[in-house]
Protein backbone atom coordinates (compact mmCIF):
# COMPACT_ATOMS: atom_id res chain seq x y z
CA UNK A 1 0.00 0.00 0.00
CA UNK A 2 2.96 2.40 0.76
CA UNK A 3 4.42 1.99 -2.59
CA UNK A 4 0.90 2.31 -4.38
CA UNK A 5 0.84 5.32 -2.19
CA UNK A 6 3.99 6.92 -3.22
CA UNK A 7 3.44 6.28 -7.10
CA UNK A 8 0.18 7.72 -6.80
CA UNK A 9 1.28 10.73 -5.24
CA UNK A 10 4.19 10.84 -8.14
CA UNK A 11 1.37 10.66 -10.54
CA UNK A 12 -0.56 13.40 -9.18
CA UNK A 13 2.52 15.19 -9.12
CA UNK A 14 3.70 14.41 -13.15
CA UNK A 15 -0.09 15.48 -13.99
CA UNK A 16 0.14 18.87 -12.09
CA UNK A 17 3.36 19.69 -13.12
CA UNK A 18 1.82 18.68 -17.39
CA UNK A 19 -1.01 20.93 -16.43
CA UNK A 20 0.93 23.42 -15.46
CA UNK A 21 3.48 23.42 -17.90
CA UNK A 22 0.90 23.25 -20.69
CA UNK A 23 -1.33 26.42 -19.27
CA UNK A 24 2.37 28.37 -19.53
CA UNK A 25 2.55 26.98 -23.24
CA UNK A 26 -0.97 28.41 -24.10
CA UNK A 27 -0.57 31.38 -22.38
CA UNK A 28 3.05 32.33 -24.18
CA UNK A 29 2.04 31.15 -27.23
CA UNK A 30 -1.02 33.03 -27.47
CA UNK A 31 1.10 36.03 -25.83
CA UNK A 32 3.57 36.16 -29.15
CA UNK A 33 0.40 35.71 -31.73
CA UNK A 34 -1.54 38.66 -30.17
CA UNK A 35 1.43 41.30 -30.13
CA UNK A 36 0.73 44.16 -32.95
CA UNK A 37 3.69 43.63 -35.43
CA UNK A 38 3.99 47.41 -37.24
CA UNK A 39 5.28 47.71 -40.77
CA UNK A 40 5.98 49.87 -43.38
CA UNK A 41 3.36 51.38 -45.80
CA UNK A 42 3.77 50.99 -49.48
CA UNK A 43 1.99 51.53 -52.81
CA UNK A 44 2.84 49.82 -56.26
CA UNK A 45 0.31 49.40 -59.45
CA UNK A 46 -1.60 46.00 -59.77
CA UNK A 47 -0.62 45.41 -62.87
CA UNK A 48 2.65 46.49 -62.60
CA UNK A 49 4.31 47.28 -65.45
CA UNK A 50 2.92 46.22 -69.27
CA UNK A 51 -0.68 44.84 -70.33
CA UNK A 52 -2.37 42.66 -67.69
CA UNK A 53 -2.09 39.68 -70.37
CA UNK A 54 1.91 39.93 -69.71
CA UNK A 55 1.49 40.02 -65.82
CA UNK A 56 -0.74 37.56 -65.81
CA UNK A 57 1.94 35.27 -67.80
CA UNK A 58 4.96 36.73 -65.31
CA UNK A 59 2.67 35.76 -62.28
CA UNK A 60 1.64 32.31 -63.90
CA UNK A 61 5.73 31.14 -64.23
CA UNK A 62 5.98 32.66 -60.65
CA UNK A 63 3.58 30.40 -58.89
CA UNK A 64 4.29 27.62 -61.00
CA UNK A 65 8.16 28.08 -60.60
CA UNK A 66 9.91 29.80 -57.79
CA UNK A 67 6.74 30.50 -55.06
CA UNK A 68 4.56 27.70 -54.64
CA UNK A 69 1.48 29.62 -53.69
CA UNK A 70 -1.04 26.04 -53.93
CA UNK A 71 1.62 24.12 -51.82
CA UNK A 72 0.01 26.02 -48.93
CA UNK A 73 -3.38 27.70 -50.34
CA UNK A 74 -4.53 24.61 -52.65
CA UNK A 75 -4.48 23.97 -56.28
CA UNK A 76 -7.68 25.97 -56.93
CA UNK A 77 -6.39 28.89 -54.20
CA UNK A 78 -9.47 28.14 -52.24
CA UNK A 79 -7.40 26.97 -49.16
CA UNK A 80 -4.66 23.72 -48.29
CA UNK A 81 -3.41 22.29 -45.90
CA UNK A 82 -0.04 23.32 -44.13
CA UNK A 83 0.09 21.21 -40.97
CA UNK A 84 -3.16 18.68 -39.68
CA UNK A 85 -1.88 17.02 -36.99
CA UNK A 86 -3.80 16.70 -33.59
CA UNK A 87 -0.40 17.53 -31.78
CA UNK A 88 1.12 20.36 -33.58
CA UNK A 89 -2.24 21.84 -34.90
CA UNK A 90 -3.97 22.86 -37.62
CA UNK A 91 -2.66 25.25 -40.02
CA UNK A 92 -4.48 25.50 -42.83
CA UNK A 93 -3.85 28.21 -46.18
CA UNK A 94 -6.88 30.67 -46.43
CA UNK A 95 -8.36 31.62 -49.31
CA UNK A 96 -6.98 33.53 -51.69
CA UNK A 97 -9.69 33.94 -54.55
CA UNK A 98 -12.35 36.20 -55.08
CA UNK A 99 -15.25 33.88 -53.83
CA UNK A 100 -17.13 34.12 -50.62
CA UNK A 101 -14.55 33.27 -47.84
CA UNK A 102 -11.56 35.04 -49.66
CA UNK A 103 -9.04 36.38 -46.54
CA UNK A 104 -7.54 39.27 -49.49
CA UNK A 105 -11.29 40.92 -50.07
CA UNK A 106 -10.33 44.44 -50.52
CA UNK A 107 -7.07 43.65 -50.08
CA UNK A 108 -4.36 47.03 -50.79
CA UNK A 109 -0.94 46.36 -52.64
CA UNK A 110 0.16 47.08 -48.65
CA UNK A 111 -2.32 44.73 -47.65
CA UNK A 112 -0.33 42.26 -50.12
CA UNK A 113 2.79 43.20 -48.98
CA UNK A 114 2.52 43.04 -45.32
CA UNK A 115 1.30 39.53 -45.64
CA UNK A 116 3.39 38.17 -48.04
CA UNK A 117 6.88 40.35 -47.54
CA UNK A 118 6.46 40.54 -43.58
CA UNK A 119 3.92 37.73 -42.34
CA UNK A 120 1.91 40.15 -40.94
CA UNK A 121 -1.81 40.17 -40.89
CA UNK A 122 -3.77 43.49 -41.75
CA UNK A 123 -4.50 44.71 -37.88
CA UNK A 124 -0.81 43.87 -37.43
CA UNK A 125 -1.02 40.23 -35.46
CA UNK A 126 1.41 37.77 -36.57
CA UNK A 127 0.55 35.16 -39.52
CA UNK A 128 1.74 31.23 -39.65
CA UNK A 129 3.07 31.57 -43.38
CA UNK A 130 6.67 31.36 -44.32
CA UNK A 131 6.80 35.49 -45.29
CA UNK A 132 10.72 35.08 -44.92
CA UNK A 133 10.90 33.01 -48.50
CA UNK A 134 9.42 36.10 -49.99
CA UNK A 135 11.14 38.66 -48.36
CA UNK A 136 13.31 39.23 -51.55
CA UNK A 137 10.08 39.37 -54.02
CA UNK A 138 10.00 42.82 -56.02
CA UNK A 139 7.03 45.25 -56.18
CA UNK A 140 6.31 43.50 -59.82
CA UNK A 141 6.48 40.17 -58.85
CA UNK A 142 4.06 40.82 -56.21
CA UNK A 143 2.08 42.66 -58.49
CA UNK A 144 2.07 40.10 -61.07
CA UNK A 145 1.43 37.03 -58.66
CA UNK A 146 -1.98 38.93 -57.68
CA UNK A 147 -3.47 39.98 -60.91
CA UNK A 148 -2.69 36.16 -61.90
CA UNK A 149 -4.52 35.52 -58.71
CA UNK A 150 -7.56 37.34 -59.85
CA UNK A 151 -8.07 36.03 -62.77
CA UNK A 152 -8.41 32.57 -61.39
CA UNK A 153 -12.21 31.36 -60.91
CA UNK A 154 -12.94 32.64 -57.23
CA UNK A 155 -13.57 30.01 -54.64
CA UNK A 156 -16.53 29.87 -52.17
CA UNK A 157 -14.99 28.85 -49.46
CA UNK A 158 -14.41 29.64 -45.66
CA UNK A 159 -11.05 27.96 -44.17
CA UNK A 160 -10.95 28.07 -40.56
CA UNK A 161 -8.13 30.19 -38.67
CA UNK A 162 -5.24 27.83 -37.29
CA UNK A 163 -5.38 26.41 -34.09
CA UNK A 164 -2.16 25.26 -32.56
CA UNK A 165 -2.20 21.83 -30.46
CA UNK A 166 -0.42 21.56 -27.83
CA UNK A 167 2.98 20.35 -29.04
CA UNK A 168 2.69 23.44 -31.22
CA UNK A 169 1.96 26.05 -28.14
CA UNK A 170 5.05 24.47 -26.82
CA UNK A 171 7.48 24.75 -29.63
CA UNK A 172 6.27 28.77 -30.26
CA UNK A 173 6.22 29.18 -26.44
CA UNK A 174 9.70 28.13 -26.34
CA UNK A 175 11.08 29.66 -29.80
CA UNK A 176 11.66 26.03 -31.29
CA UNK A 177 8.80 27.62 -34.23
CA UNK A 178 9.39 31.04 -34.61
CA UNK A 179 7.17 33.41 -36.52
CA UNK A 180 8.27 35.47 -40.09
CA UNK A 181 7.41 38.62 -38.38
CA UNK A 182 9.97 37.86 -35.87
CA UNK A 183 12.64 36.11 -38.43
CA UNK A 184 12.08 38.79 -40.67
CA UNK A 185 13.12 41.48 -38.03
CA UNK A 186 13.14 44.54 -39.74
CA UNK A 187 9.83 46.03 -41.36
CA UNK A 188 11.03 49.44 -42.63
CA UNK A 189 13.68 48.44 -45.29
CA UNK A 190 12.35 49.13 -49.07
CA UNK A 191 11.92 45.96 -51.35
CA UNK A 192 12.80 46.08 -54.92
CA UNK A 193 11.00 47.84 -57.14
CA UNK A 194 11.88 44.67 -60.13
CA UNK A 195 13.71 41.69 -60.44
CA UNK A 196 17.11 41.48 -61.71
CA UNK A 197 17.55 40.64 -65.71
CA UNK A 198 16.55 37.29 -65.93
CA UNK A 199 20.73 35.88 -67.45
CA UNK A 200 22.96 33.72 -66.00
CA UNK A 201 24.35 35.78 -63.50
CA UNK A 202 25.03 35.60 -59.24
CA UNK A 203 23.22 38.88 -59.15
CA UNK A 204 19.94 37.04 -60.50
CA UNK A 205 20.86 33.91 -59.09
CA UNK A 206 20.75 35.75 -55.80
CA UNK A 207 17.55 37.09 -55.98
CA UNK A 208 15.90 33.55 -56.58
CA UNK A 209 17.71 32.08 -53.43
CA UNK A 210 15.90 34.60 -51.81
CA UNK A 211 12.96 31.80 -51.16
CA UNK A 212 15.93 28.99 -50.14
CA UNK A 213 16.95 30.96 -47.45
CA UNK A 214 14.02 30.21 -44.92
CA UNK A 215 15.06 26.47 -44.17
CA UNK A 216 18.55 26.83 -45.73
CA UNK A 217 19.13 29.85 -43.44
CA UNK A 218 20.76 33.63 -44.57
CA UNK A 219 24.32 32.01 -45.67
CA UNK A 220 22.52 28.86 -47.21
CA UNK A 221 24.41 27.10 -45.04
CA UNK A 222 21.67 24.40 -43.61
CA UNK A 223 21.34 23.16 -40.35
CA UNK A 224 17.49 22.77 -38.33
CA UNK A 225 14.83 24.19 -39.86
CA UNK A 226 13.19 26.54 -37.38
CA UNK A 227 9.88 27.39 -38.89
CA UNK A 228 8.46 24.46 -40.37
CA UNK A 229 7.36 20.63 -39.31
CA UNK A 230 9.69 19.41 -36.68
CA UNK A 231 10.07 16.10 -38.20
CA UNK A 232 11.74 17.44 -40.97
CA UNK A 233 15.34 16.96 -41.22
CA UNK A 234 18.21 19.45 -40.98
CA UNK A 235 18.11 21.41 -44.20
CA UNK A 236 21.17 21.20 -46.35
CA UNK A 237 24.22 23.28 -46.91
CA UNK A 238 24.66 24.43 -49.73
CA UNK A 239 27.18 26.31 -49.95
CA UNK A 240 30.42 25.18 -51.95
CA UNK A 241 32.49 23.86 -49.24
CA UNK A 242 33.42 20.28 -48.39
CA UNK A 243 30.44 20.07 -46.27
CA UNK A 244 27.96 21.61 -48.70
CA UNK A 245 28.14 20.85 -52.58
CA UNK A 246 31.70 21.01 -53.11
CA UNK A 247 32.12 18.27 -55.50
CA UNK A 248 28.87 18.70 -57.12
CA UNK A 249 28.17 19.49 -61.25
CA UNK A 250 25.88 21.87 -62.28
CA UNK A 251 24.19 18.46 -64.07
CA UNK A 252 24.01 16.91 -60.61
CA UNK A 253 22.31 19.85 -59.09
CA UNK A 254 20.00 19.94 -61.60
CA UNK A 255 18.85 16.28 -61.22
CA UNK A 256 18.48 16.90 -57.83
CA UNK A 257 16.47 19.91 -58.39
CA UNK A 258 14.25 18.23 -61.27
CA UNK A 259 13.88 14.76 -60.37
CA UNK A 260 14.78 14.46 -56.55
CA UNK A 261 17.81 12.82 -56.97
CA UNK A 262 21.03 13.52 -55.37
CA UNK A 263 24.61 12.30 -57.07
CA UNK A 264 24.58 8.99 -54.65
CA UNK A 265 21.17 8.63 -55.87
CA UNK A 266 19.40 8.84 -52.88
CA UNK A 267 15.91 10.35 -52.63
CA UNK A 268 15.61 14.06 -51.16
CA UNK A 269 13.11 13.93 -48.02
CA UNK A 270 10.00 16.62 -47.62
CA UNK A 271 10.21 19.59 -47.25
CA UNK A 272 12.61 19.83 -50.64
CA UNK A 273 10.99 16.64 -52.49
CA UNK A 274 7.42 18.43 -52.14
CA UNK A 275 9.16 21.35 -54.22
CA UNK A 276 10.26 19.53 -57.19
CA UNK A 277 7.23 19.98 -58.86
CA UNK A 278 8.13 23.80 -59.09
CA UNK A 279 11.75 23.29 -59.70
CA UNK A 280 10.65 21.28 -62.89
CA UNK A 281 9.09 24.46 -63.86
CA UNK A 282 12.23 26.67 -63.47
CA UNK A 283 13.61 27.49 -66.98
CA UNK A 284 17.41 26.62 -67.89
CA UNK A 285 18.40 30.57 -67.13
CA UNK A 286 17.19 30.42 -63.71
CA UNK A 287 18.15 27.37 -62.46
CA UNK A 288 21.64 28.10 -64.07
CA UNK A 289 22.04 31.31 -62.72
CA UNK A 290 20.88 29.66 -58.66
CA UNK A 291 23.69 27.69 -59.52
CA UNK A 292 26.45 30.29 -60.07
CA UNK A 293 25.10 32.02 -57.25
CA UNK A 294 25.11 28.84 -55.18
CA UNK A 295 29.00 28.55 -56.30
CA UNK A 296 29.96 32.00 -55.61
CA UNK A 297 29.47 31.33 -51.61
CA UNK A 298 31.91 31.42 -48.75
CA UNK A 299 31.85 28.02 -47.47
CA UNK A 300 30.38 27.19 -44.48
CA UNK A 301 30.93 24.34 -42.13
CA UNK A 302 28.16 21.93 -41.14
CA UNK A 303 25.94 22.93 -38.35
CA UNK A 304 25.52 21.33 -35.64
Amino acid sequence: MKVLRIVGILIAILIVTAVGVYAWASYAAGRKLSRAYATHTVDFPIPFAGSREEAVERGRHLIESRYGCSGCHGSDFGGGVMIDNAAIGSLLGPNLTTGNGSVTAGYTSSDWDRIVRHGVKRGGAPALMPSQDFRQMSDQELSDIVVYLQTRPGVDKRVPPPALGPVGKMLLATGKFTLSADVIGSHDEPHAVSPPKPEVTADFGRHLAGTCMGCHRSDLGGGKIVAGDPAWPPAANLTPGPDGLGVWTFAQFQRAMREGQRPDGTTLRPPMSELIPYARKMTDTELQALWSYLRSLPPVADRE
